[in-house]
């Protein structure tokens, strides 16, 4: 328990000073916008949407269906609004929690010695989990690693009791539900399925690749044969039915996303997806160069043979092979082992019975020496014995580190992404039981002293050196400014990007133009790139390059509505209303089908159905107007704030001379938003117009309250007072209207007739 402890303290302790870190990148649109959080919004909208807030049968839907986690999200939400610090605690706990976890797992491999605590450090303090641990969203991946392991270590106490009917079969329960409730922390959860299965074949019967297939034609062994079918039916319910629940459609990215699945030459492709494998296993090996983004040109393609990292891809697949090879070879001893359990149908102790030669060699020679040496401790032969091969230990390992990772290799269906750190949290399990066992079994090999040494202590160098990183990288996910800028050597053109967002909300209006520059610089058809600068370029009233950066982002993504919405307002403000009319209309047609932000894109076309509408207002055409603003109502989405939209139906109703109807809409913008000024002003304006004086003064009175400064109560105290020459209140407070504007002499006339 000591082991396990020590190791979940560390990863506590590495990762405190990540809890005063803010929201960055992905939190803000999982956590910040999304409306599943909310109160207001049925808890039930978490199991029918994505982790995104997007309904998940729409064409746009990433089809990342995590309810498990965005419900922790929620409970997070509800506790303490949107204060950071308790979601980065429940992060860091789940980090500890998943940390000890797999220690304990390692111990039932290793033995109660040094080399668990060295498998339990390592995991705790690698920095390639920083994304999944520092940044909220990766809590997918951490949740789904801790259901991960509870569903592993269900399954061998599983193995381990066959035999004892009820004892065994609540054990599988509890596999089935934790593997169920991984998959939906994260997708890639539903591997530990066959994982378990690996573990049953290879560790706990210790069958060779030969011996698989004789064993179930001679239908030896039927408890294991049992098992894995009931693994196998259970994980293709699970697959099926989270098919079934995202509409039968894989999800669609675009180019910057996966640069190589969008490619048109198969060899890149073919090459770049071999290659990407050996890419992920060098960040587990040396993560020196970590960045929270591996899209665009991050790892350019590989498009001929003659790419020199073609060598690497060479080199991680013989390695792979040879590991492999290792781990399923058959010695001798270790097959009359294997086929006498295979014969009986049952096994010794936990099953973990049988050793390779080079082990019973040297248990013969010093067994309280091969004891020491292989688990960390002395006199432990008993134990020694129950513990799986070194042999056993690579091939679960490398099914650790292989099988999780295989939803991230393009192989079955196209990804939307190059490389996700985070992607790597469960694979990192199999990649530090592989060096804590390599580690262990040159410990063993060698004689000299020095070399033993040696050994251990470069494996403790590389956990000091690990978690010295790790704190290192924590620091970048501060904020999203340090973020961003640590990721600029890796995706220069993601990282200007969204560093230019996060300097122009710093009001570092220079920089944040020159960031969106340097930006396009790297890759110049980013259309979300060109609308921030030209964004920035309006608000700066230089019109004329704003509208050439949103013809730009429009030519680059002819979907993107947000552009048509602005390019149609300073259209409209220049007085060219044919254009900004065609432009409006242009955007309100565009539909949301395989947009990645849906609720976005509604409201952009919303507020181009709204602008149309005051044009025409402002045209006179007020059932026009009333046309399009009844159609924005249909199409507005639950995050739009309606209160402008409702005030302008108002308007258009009074100018026609409705006024019940324009009462009501004027009341529904109030109900939306309790201090909308305009509101306030056109309602009573309504009310002065209908004789209701008293009511009419109160919500003039509210206007001046919630924005003294506004200069349309003027007008409005003035035609109320003009209304009733002897309205007193009316007077006094058009008075004092224009006393603080500072026109003091015509504030002391009003004042005069108040008198």
């Amino acid at each position: 328990m000591i082991a396990e402890l020590v190791s979940s303290a560390l990863g506590l302790a590495l990762y405190l000073n990540t809890l005063s870190a803010d929201f960055c990148y992905d939190d803000s649109r999982a956590i910040k916008t999304n409306q599943d959080l909310l109160p207001e919004t049925p808890w039930t909208h978490i199991f029918y949407n994505d982790f995104w807030g997007t309904l998940l049968t729409h064409s746009g839907s990433h089809k990342s269906y995590r309810p498990l986690c965005t419900l922790s999200f929620r409970l997070n939400h509800a506790i303490g609004g949107l204060n950071p610090w308790s979601y980065h605690l429940v992060n860091v706990l789940l980090h500890a929690a998943v940390t000890g976890l797999f220690t304990s797992f390692s111990k039932i491999l290793l033995g109660d010695g040094y080399w668990t605590f060295m498998a339990g450090l390592m995991f705790a303090s690698h920095p390639i989990h920083t994304e999944a641990v520092a940044g909220i969203v990766g809590r997918a991946d951490v949740g789904a690693s801790l259901f991960f392991l509870l569903s592993l270590l269900c399954y061998i106490k599983h193995c381990s009791t066959r035999g004892y009917s009820a004892r065994t079969w609540g054990w599988f329960l509890g596999t089935g539900l934790c593997a169920g409730c991984s998959m939906l922390w994260k997708e890639q959860g539903v591997t530990v399925l066959a994982v378990s299965a690996v573990y049953d074949v290879f560790v706990f019967h210790r069958l060779k690749m030969k011996q698989i297939l004789p064993a179930i034609y001679k239908r030896k062994n039927l408890s294991l044969f049992l098992s894995i079918s009931l693994l196998t039916f259970w994980g293709t319910s699970l697959l099926g039915a989270r098919l079934y629940w995202m509409g039968n459609k894989p999800p669609s990215f675009s180019n910057s996303d996966n640069p190589a699945a969008d490619s048109d030459s198969l060899l890149a492709r073919t090459l770049t997806f071999f290659y990407l494998p050996t890419k992920n296993l060098w960040l587990l090996l040396c993560p020196d160069t970590l960045s929270f983004d591996w899209s665009m040109d991050a790892v350019p393609l590989l498009k001929t043979v003659c790419d020199w990292r073609n060598l690497h891809t060479v080199a991680f697949y013989i390695g792979l092979l040879f590991l492999a090879y290792y781990g399923l070879k058959s010695p001798s001893v270790e097959r009359e082992c294997s086929e006498k359990f295979v014969t009986n149908g049952k096994q010794n102790a936990n099953g973990h019975s049988c050793h390779s030669d080079v082990e019973y060699r040297n248990s013969e020679i010093k067994p309280s020496f091969a004891s020491k040496v292989e688990n960390g401790i002395k006199n432990n032969a008993s134990q020694r014995i129950q513990l799986p091969s070194t042999e056993n230990i690579v091939v679960l390992s490398l099914s650790l580190l292989i099988i999780p990772f295989v939803p991230a290799t393009n192989l079955f269906f196209y990804v939307g992404f190059v490389i996700a750190e985070r992607v790597l949290y469960i694979p990192s399990m199999g990649f530090c039981l592989l060096i804590t066992v390599g580690a262990r079994a040159l410990y063993v090999k060698v004689q000299k002293r020095f070399l033993k040494s040696l050994i251990f202590y470069a494996t403790a160098t590389l956990i000091v050196f690990y978690g010295l990183k790790t704190a290192i990288r924590n620091g970048d996910w501060q904020n999203e400014e340090m973020l961003y800028r640590s990721g600029i050597k890796v995706n220069p053109a993601k990282a200007w990007g969204n560093l230019g967002n996060v300097l122009k909300s710093q009001s570092k209006i220079s920089e944040a133009e020159s960031a969106y520059r340097n930006a396009l610089y790297y890759r110049s058809n980013m259309a979300d790139m060109l609308y921030n600068l030209g964004l920035l370029l309006q608000e700066n009233s230089r019109f004329a390059e704003a509208l050439h950066y949103y013809k730009l982002a429009i030519g680059s993504r002819p979907t993107l509505a947000s552009a048509y919405l602005n390019t149609g307002i300073i259209l409209m403000n220049q007085g060219k209303t044919e254009e900004a009319r065609r432009t409006f209309l242009k955007c309100s047609e565009i539909s949301d089908e395989n947009l990645k932000d849906p609720h976005a894109h509604k409201s952009s076309v919303t507020s181009c159905l709204y602008n149309l509408g005051k044009l025409y207002h402002e045209q006179g055409h007020y059932e026009d107007a009333l046309s399009v603003y009844k159609e924005a109502i249909q199409k507005m989405p639950r995050q739009f704030a309606p209160q402008s939209l409702y005030n302008m139906m108002g308007e258009a109703y009074m100018r026609l001379s409705k006024l019940p109807e324009a009462e009501h809409w004027y009341m529904e913008s109030l109900r939306s938003k309790t201090d909308h000024i305009p509101a306030h002003l056109t309602y009573g304006k309504l009310l002065a117009l209908t004789g209701r004086k008293s009511e009419a003064e109160k919500f003039f009175l509210k206007a001046i309250e919630l924005d003294p400064t506004k200069g349309n109560s003027e007008k409005y105290y003035d035609l109320a007072a003009k209304l009733r020459p002897n309205y007193p209140a009316a007077l006094m407070n058009l008075g004092a209207i224009l006393h603080l504007n500072g026109r003091l002499q015509k504030a002391e006339t009003n004042y005069l007739r108040a008198l």
